[in-house]
């Protein structure tokens, strides 16, 4: 740097270098980019310079510096043209050929409930025989007073060494005097005991209610485990947690995101969910874009009541906090679970891979017309709509009401999404792309992670025909169909690590590929779709997404690139900072040095 003038220098220790050749193949610098306000001399607070900036702009450039002020990017190009930015109040940081992307987006989680549920409930996601889940209880039954609930969830019968659900016959060993609901990591069913049911007072006679499941054993007898509205009544008794639990929940899952650079969620949540966000906005302490889904629940009543709270708060473009808090809409229930097998289909389910579960289509979370319904209300009044829709049968109908509704009332710009999205028909990928191009609405919101952390359990439940267009985001791209990632945390970890590297590897956590590779994406593509496609499902696409001037500095920065490393270390990537709106919110401990920058030259 020839100014003279000094600055505050953060440093990064060295590591290896990319040779020459691999840094000429890697670097397209553009031409210094810049706002009005940077052409007047504007300085920066913050400078990254010597990275490899992947601005994910519609010319997918990369650059090696970038400028930031109040903020804001100001200017993104070379090291030199950056550093014109700098004076001596400017903080430069040295990436030292580190990977900086935009601030990676969930555009599908539930980030209250996984983190109240990592706080104070018993985490069962990495339990592996029934066994342990089973010790895992009786310790916390030994802290409970008798009558107090018990509450876990995250289990997984594909990585149990049972190979088989959790069942009140498993619980009652150790919680006669305790009620325990354990929900399984697909949040559509759960095991409870032999106390929970009897509060319920789910018996041997009670009938299975509309759109769910009692499951019951060969002889007929209840074996404590629910599907969907069978969960209900079990959860109307269930004490919600408080407001100060939602807080430190929301707070963990937001430190959680800092560290694997992700910088916006959409969320699904309740008013009481929306109160949290709101008031930790107000202390200062939301640090995190959030858009968020009311739940709409299965009937016209509950819409209604749903639409009342939505349009008591800022919807898009309008928002709190500018872009931290967004009411962007509602979410309704289509179907039911893949793992469950409940999902909507066409063809019935299998189990156990190939034995085919006879008469089991799964079946819709209410009377299809009655959600038509539901969606013209919200359509008319000008909210979005999300639907979760896993089966193919149940994705047609989302398609074709979106599609109807668009027709009566057109307003293009509500971006109506499919959530999951994973056995789409021709018909659906087609109206998809015609509703995108007409409307800007009917967006599938995909998470690949459940390829790998779930994989196993889900494979099993489709069979070899569907497992090879589960998620077919290959045929989506080959149709103009864009989609933005995500996780759909707690089901599966929250880290779009994951979830790139599932678009490209389609790999189960066992390290085999019953889904195939046809349906598998470059990883331009897969960052794309949690970066620049993402953004605009949050209506946050002026703000963030991409790596250009006048859009908020919502930064993740790694210890590799992305675009040239081998593509089955995606899921091993190391987030080391993440900066949002300018400010560095998370940094790996060992990674940064803070040296006086007096007597060094840039």
């Amino acid at each position: 740097m020839t100014t003279g003038v000094p600055v505050t220098k953060i440093v990064l220790p060295r590591k290896a270098l990319l040779s020459l050749a691999v840094l000429l193949l890697s670097f397209s610098t553009p031409c210094l980019t810049q706002t009005a306000s940077a052409q007047s001399a504007t300085k920066a607070d913050l400078v990254l310079i010597n990275g490899t900036i992947l601005t994910v702009d519609t010319k997918d450039s990369v650059a090696e510096a970038i400028a930031i002020q109040a903020g804001k990017i100001i200017a993104v190009g070379s090291k030199q043209q950056i550093l014109a930015f700098a004076d001596a109040h400017t903080q430069v940081l040295d990436l030292h050929g580190r990977t900086a992307t935009p601030g990676l987006i969930d555009t599908h989680g539930h980030y209250q409930d996984g983190g109240v549920d990592e706080l104070y409930n018993i985490e069962l996601t990495d339990a592996k025989s029934v066994a342990e889940i089973v010790r895992r209880v009786q310790a916390r039954v030994a802290i409970r007073k008798p009558g107090e609930w018990v509450l876990g969830s995250g289990w997984d019968e594909g990585k149990l060494a049972e190979d088989r659900y959790v069942y009140a016959s498993d619980l009652d060993k150790v919680s006669p005097n305790n009620p325990v609901w354990l929900q399984n990591v697909t949040g559509h069913y759960s095991a409870v005991n032999s106390y929970a049911l009897r509060l319920a007072h789910i018996n041997a006679e009670t009938k299975d209610p509309p759109a769910g499941t009692i499951d019951r054993d060969a002889s007929g007898a209840i074996t404590g485990v629910l599907k969907e509205q069978a969960n209900v009544a079990m959860i109307a008794i269930i004490p919600p947690p408080s407001m100060d639990h939602r807080k430190q929940g929301i707070l963990k899952s937001i430190d959680d995101l800092h560290h694997e650079g992700m910088t916006s969620i959409k969320e699904i949540g309740s008013p009481r969910t929306w109160t949290a966000y709101q008031e930790l906005l107000a202390e200062g302490k939301l640090d995190e874009r959030v858009c968020m889904l009311w739940r709409a629940d299965n009937s016209l009543e509950t819409a209604k009541a749903a639409l009342a709270e939505v349009q008591k708060n800022p919807r898009p473009p309008q928002s709190l906090g500018d872009g931290r808090l967004v009411a962007c809409g509602a979410k309704i229930f289509m179907d039911g679970s893949t793992a469950a097998r409940t999902a909507w289909v066409y063809q019935p389910w299998h189990k156990n891979f190939t034995e085919i579960d006879e008469s089991n289509f799964g079946y819709p979370n209410m009377d299809p017309e009655v959600y038509r319904q539901m969606v013209r209300l919200f359509h008319q009044a000008g909210v979005t709509v999300g639907t979760h829709a896993i089966g193919d049968r149940a994705i047609d109908w989302v398609v074709d009401t979106y599609a109807l509704v668009l027709k009566e009332t057109p307003t293009p710009g509500l971006r109506h999404t499919i959530i999951h999205a994973y056995l789409p028909t021709r018909h659906a990928v087609t109206t998809m792309a015609v509703l995108e191009k007409q409307y800007d609405a009917g967006y599938p919101e995909v998470q690949p992670g459940f390829l790998w952390s779930i994989g196993k359990t889900i494979s099993a439940s489709l069979g070899p025909e569907r497992d090879a267009r589960t998620m077919p985001l290959k045929t989506y791209l080959d149709n103009g169909v864009r989609w933005g990632g995500g996780s759909d945390y707690y089901v599966t970890p929250l880290a779009a690590r994951y979830g790139l590297w599932a678009s490209v590897e389609r790999e189960t956590l066992a390290g085999t590929h019953p889904f195939g590779t046809s349906e598998a994406v470059d990883i331009h593509t897969a960052l794309r779709s949690y970066t620049a496609w993402a953004a605009p499902l949050l209506f946050l696409e002026d703000k963030v997404g991409t790596l250009e001037p006048g859009k908020r500095a919502d930064i993740a920065i790694w210890d590799s690139n992305l675009y040239t490393i081998p593509s089955e270390k995606l899921k091993d990537i190391k987030c080391e900072m993440t900066i949002f709106n300018g400010k560095i919110v998370y940094k790996d401990d060992h990674t940064l040095i803070i040296a006086s920058p007096k007597n060094k030259r840039q």
